[in-house]
């Protein structure tokens, strides 16, 4: 059991999508080529405060560019543009886009050039930063955007090979003075509009930290063929369109911000660690391969199908008017619904639930009188542990001396992982403990009962109603949330797989659907709780906190029922 537990608990933190990387002379996308481009781009801060570094970067670009044959190469200038006026500093700058347009060889694929794939990084590194306890720090952009600069090159590095085989052309976009606003994007959207005419898919890359795996974080409204597209061709897909709607509400914006309600398209991003991010950590030295060989995984094969199907020479193939329902899981893959059928999957979920609760309370497996009693508990101790994380939140800091945001993006804060991942381990430990201890209390206050099974029943009476007590819990929030954004995956997940559990067990009386089960919640858990705590960082560890809690509440009951004879 402890053994599934922990196997089931790597392969969730994602170590299987850490594919080997790929040395300098592989044939297939390599990190070891990208992380080559980005030891050029990374040597000097080359933010909008920087021209003259800045213009070293965007010459090895061009000549990057030149070297890989492209057909043109278009510098777009704009002048005197002014960065944000809510930042410590305001900076009057020069910026200049890069364009570079490679079309299809054969001339039959030439003379239709109706779509074009355009990818998307940014060249600037961002300019000053205040950091608490620190000086003003200044970012030498190796992850952000050299990841993002770097992979579009080893991408156009891969799909050169096939280039005989396009039926749409290539379009690559290196924006400058995304930092300070977006600036180099909306002068471009607004000045030469028509170099988006063609563009039938963007992809853009981006990166929140050197660190972890990558994620699509992001899709244009109407995502329901984009992420039908990503689900047919990206290896080791990583996603959940619960970041799209999160990243709505969030304060921060990419080039592809300018643009997503006009063009269909892709956001990917690591989002590890935030202490790198916009600081003087984000150097060569904190590169990370396994990180960029992801992206490739997943972005490589998307784009050779976008580039060489006739089916995407009509630009608009991947618009369309719904949204889909997805998240992946490691292992098992990427799992997309429509909005209806997502819908009907919860109802379905929730009478099953219903019914087998009705069932047990009328067989005496459960009783109602103890269910409300530990849901209503379950519900306040969910309250108190988002509570107490918050003020861990708060107090590691003030201890660093970071401004906290309750719920919010919170940097600075020394130690800001180790510090969650300890608080969260405890909190498993002493349910644990608690857990246990109840039960043990329960069998020792039934063994004085002429009936030897005694013990035994009252153990397995305690988890059922245990079990249905935090499921109750989770089907009410579910379901608020579902009304709400019709986003729950959260909730619906431990729901989904507890009830299932539950069901073929009564129908099969193998015991071995629990643990399945206890894999499935671990599976998206693991991975889930890592992203969102990373995304929303220490400034939400509460929610994260309270997450985990109810999930383990649910692992425990299970893992109780699995164990009992």
């Amino acid at each position: 059991m402890l053994a599934t537990i922990a196997l089931v608990s790597l392969i969730a933190f994602g170590l299987w999508t850490r594919q080997k990387v790929q040395d300098i002379d592989s044939e297939g996308f390599s990190a070891e080529r990208v992380v080559k481009d980005i030891k050029v781009i990374s040597q000097e801060h080359h933010s909008v405060a920087h021209p003259e570094e800045r213009a070293k970067v965007r010459q090895y670009l061009l000549e990057r560019l030149q070297e890989m044959g492209a057909d043109s190469i278009t510098v777009f200038e704009h002048k005197n543009l002014v960065g944000p006026e809510n930042k410590h500093v305001v900076y009057t700058f020069d910026a200049y886009n890069v364009l570079a347009e490679f079309a299809p060889l054969h001339a039959d694929s030439a003379d239709n050039q109706n779509t074009s794939l355009m990818m998307v990084a940014h060249y600037d590194s961002r300019y000053s930063q205040p950091m608490p306890r620190q000086d003003t720090v200044w970012s030498y952009g190796a992850a952000d955007d050299g990841y993002g600069v770097g992979v579009i090159l080893e991408t156009l590095n891969q799909a050169l090979k096939y280039r005989s085989e396009w039926k749409q052309s290539f379009k690559i976009l290196f924006t400058d003075a995304e930092e300070p606003g977006m600036q180099g994007m909306k002068a471009l959207w607004r000045e030469h509009r028509e170099v988006f005419d063609q563009v039938g898919l963007m992809i853009n890359v981006e990166a929140r930290g050197p660190f972890g795996p990558a994620l699509l974080f992001e899709t244009s409204p109407g995502s329901k063929e984009l992420v039908k597209l990503y689900q047919q061709t990206a290896r080791y897909p990583h996603t959940y369109s619960l970041t799209t709607v999160v990243y709505g509400f969030m304060p921060n914006f990419t080039d592809f911000t300018i643009v997503k309600d006009d063009i269909p398209g892709l956001n990917f991003s690591t989002i590890s660690d935030i202490n790198h991010y916009h600081t003087n950590l984000d150097n060569f030295s904190f590169v990370t391969p396994k990180s960029i060989q992801h992206y490739g995984s997943q972005i490589v094969p998307l784009v050779e199908e976008y580039l060489t199907n006739p089916l995407y020479s009509d630009k608009d193939v991947l618009r369309s008017d719904e949204n889909s329902i997805n998240f992946s899981m490691p292992l098992l893959g990427l799992f997309n619904f429509s909005k209806t059928t997502y819908t009907w999957i919860n109802v379905g979920i929730y009478i099953i639930f219903i019914l087998l609760l009705l069932l047990d309370l009328m067989r005496g497996r459960a009783k109602f009188a103890q269910i409300w009693p530990a849901a209503l508990k379950t519900l306040l101790m969910a309250i108190g542990v988002l509570l107490i994380g918050e003020l861990i939140a708060y107090l590691s800091c003030l201890a660093s001396g970071a401004i906290f945001k309750p719920f919010g993006i919170v940097q600075g804060v020394k130690a800001d992982n180790i510090i969650m991942i300890i608080t969260a381990l405890l909190m498993v430990c002493l349910m644990g403990f608690f857990y246990w201890r109840q039960r043990k209390n329960i069998q020792r206050q039934s063994s004085h009962s002429i009936r030897k099974s005694a013990p035994q029943t009252a153990a397995r009476l305690y988890a059922n109603n245990h079990l249905y007590a935090v499921l109750l819990i989770l089907m009410i929030l579910s379901l608020a949330l579902l009304l709400a954004i019709n986003e729950n995956l959260m909730f619906l997940i431990p729901l989904f797989a507890a009830t299932m559990a539950l069901l073929l067990h009564r129908l099969t009386s193998l015991r071995c659907w629990y643990l399945i089960a206890i894999a499935f919640i671990l599976l998206h858990s693991l991975s889930f709780l890592y992203a969102l705590a990373m995304a929303l960082t220490i400034g939400a560890f509460g929610a994260v906190l309270m997450l985990a809690y109810l999930h383990v509440k649910v692992i425990l009951a299970l893992t109780d029922l699995y164990i009992s004879k």
